[in-house]
């Protein structure tokens, strides 16, 4: 007899609050598909904000209904140290990207080994950009695949994969409700756009910055030096009232 005919021989109980909280996920992710539907490509950053509140509730409930995530999403060093400057597609272990800086951990080869193939947040995926609206797509119909076959008895590694799954939705959705970047500058994206500045460099702040490289040295104009004992004569611009 396996292992799962030996637990449901024994008698399988539903954890407490995951009907409920089951519903609500179904409710939730229920109407996504036809929102998205409406949309399109180069669609204004407010139509994505309702889905990525939206996105936002049901991770909350799926994250609730799968089993706690670790800490820093190392298998390795579950409660360890966050790594505060990890690199892009990196984990966020602090022990495990010491070792991959160090080349101390080696595969086969005497190779280092090969970083995570996605990032995690808090043992969430975020999945690479660029966002765009098909990448958004693709997430709902796979979160509409496993909701269809997601029951209150579904062993925890689906609610794992559906909470993932909805989370890199969540993603795509926040960062396109962000306001576009007209400028076009990766320094300053929310920055005013100079009228005068030719086409690509229409960043206010950095063309400030390059007219003000562009401006000839000037030698500061120093002041005579004022002996002890002496007083500077100051030129008053009105004279003082008699009195």
């Amino acid at each position: 007899m396996s292992p799962q005919e030996q637990q449901h021989s024994r008698g399988y109980s539903v954890p407490t609050g995951r009907p409920y909280a089951l519903k609500e996920l179904q409710a939730n992710l229920g109407a996504l598909g036809d929102r998205v539907k409406d949309l399109y490509e180069g669609a204004h950053p407010s139509e994505y904000d309702g889905i990525a509140d939206a996105l936002y509730t049901a991770f909350q409930t799926a994250s609730g209904l799968a089993p706690a995530k670790s800490y820093t999403g190392c298998p390795e060093h579950p409660n360890g140290a966050i790594d505060p400057e990890a690199p892009e597609g990196w984990g966020r272990c602090l022990l495990c990207n010491d070792r991959r800086r160090l080349g101390q951990r080696t595969q086969g080869g005497g190779r280092p080994a090969a970083p995570a193939g996605e990032q995690r947040r808090l043992g969430y995926p975020v999945p690479p950009g660029p966002y765009t609206l098909a990448m958004l797509r693709t997430y709902l119909r796979a979160i509409e695949d496993r909701r269809f076959h997601l029951g209150v008895s579904s062993p925890d590694a689906e609610f794992v994969e559906i909470a993932d799954d909805v989370h890199r939705a969540f993603i795509v959705a926040r960062e396109l409700s962000r306001p576009r970047n007209p400028s076009g500058c990766a320094e300053h994206p929310g920055a005013p756009i100079d009228p005068d500045a030719p086409p690509g460099e229409a960043c206010i702040f950095c063309a400030g910055r390059r007219r003000r490289a562009q401006r000839p040295p000037q030698t500061p104009e120093m002041l005579p030096r004022i002996r002890r004992g002496e007083r500077r004569r100051l030129q008053r611009r009105f004279e003082r009232p008699p009195g």
